[in-house]
C-alpha cells in the first residue's frame, strides 16, 4: 500500500522529448505510462499536471518579441497536446484516464470542474489537468500546486531529470550536494529554482509536501509512493 491516498504528479514537457530535440518521444511516453500504471497497483488516486516546453515555451517566445499573454496561451495549448498523448498511452494499457482543461475544448477534453475531477479520482481514474490555470503569467508548477490544493492531494511529486534538489546545478558543478530534506523557505531563500515562488508558497500554505525525483530512473515513482526515501522532500 502507498503511504499516500491521493497525489499530484507534476511532469515537465521537456521530459516528453525523450532523446529528441523537440516534440513527443513515443518510447518515453510508453515508459512513462508503464511507470504510472505500476503505481496504480498501490491503490492510489492520481492527478497529473504536464508542462508544454517540449512543444512551445512561452517565456522564450516572449524574449524573442512575442506578446507575453499570447505566448502563455500558446504554451497552454501545448500542455493539452501532451495531455492527450499521455491519455492515449495510458488508455493502451487499459488505465482509465480523463483529461480536464482550464481552456474549454469540449471536442477533445472535459472542462475543469473540481467536483467532477474528485469523482473521477475516487473511481480510481487518472485525471490529467491541462491548459495551465487558464490564465497567463502562471507556470505549470503553480498549476500543480493549485490543483493539488484543490483536490486535497497528500503530496506533489515533481519529476525532473536530476536526482533531487542540489545546492547548485549538478550538471555544471560535479561537487553539488544533494539534499534529502529541505524546507520550503530554504528553497525560496537559497533561490534553488526547483519550482517558482508562487508554487512553493501555495504548497507551504497548504502543507503539501513536495518530492523532487529523477523520472528517468525506473521505479522511482513507485518507491516514493511506497514510502522509500528517493530524491528530495520539501516540507
Amino acid at each position: 500500500m502507498s503511504k499516500y491516498n491521493r497525489v499530484l504528479l507534476k511532469l515537465s514537457g521537456e521530459a516528453f522529448k525523450g532523446s529528441r530535440e523537440y516534440g513527443i518521444d513515443p518510447q518515453f511516453l510508453n515508459f512513462l505510462a508503464k511507470e504510472i500504471q505500476n503505481c496504480l497497483k498501490l491503490n492510489i488516486e492520481c492527478g497529473i499536471v504536464i508542462g508544454g516546453g517540449n512543444i512551445f515555451r512561452g517565456i522564450a517566445a516572449e524574449a524573442n518579441g512575442m506578446d507575453r499573454v499570447t505566448a502563455d496561451y500558446t504554451g497552454m495549448l501545448a500542455t493539452i497536446m501532451n495531455a492527450l498523448a499521455l491519455k492515449d498511452a495510458l488508455s493502451k494499457l487499459n488505465v482509465e484516464t480523463r483529461v480536464q482543461t482550464a481552456i474549454e475544448m469540449k471536442e477533445v477534453a472535459e472542462p475543469f470542474i473540481l467536483s467532477k475531477a474528485i469523482r473521477h479520482l475516487e473511481k480510481k481514474r487518472v485525471v490529467i489537468f491541462a491548459g495551465g490555470t487558464g490564465n497567463p503569467y502562471f507556470t505549470t508548477d503553480t498549476t500543480a500546486a493549485l490543483r493539488a490544493a484543490e483536490i486535497r492531494a497528500d503530496a506533489i511529486l515533481k519529476a525532473t531529470k536530476v536526482d533531487g534538489v542540489y545546492d547548485s546545478d549538478p550538471q555544471t558543478n560535479s561537487s553539488a550536494t544533494l539534499f534529502s530534506d529541505i524546507s520550503y523557505l530554504d528553497v525560496i531563500n537559497k533561490k534553488l529554482k526547483v519550482m517558482d515562488t508562487t508554487a512553493l508558497s501555495l504548497s507551504m500554505d497548504n502543507a503539501i509536501p513536495i518530492y523532487v525525483f529523477n523520472l528517468n530512473t525506473p521505479n522511482n515513482l513507485f518507491n516514493i509512493l511506497s514510502g522509500k526515501l528517493v530524491g528530495t522532500r520539501i516540507s
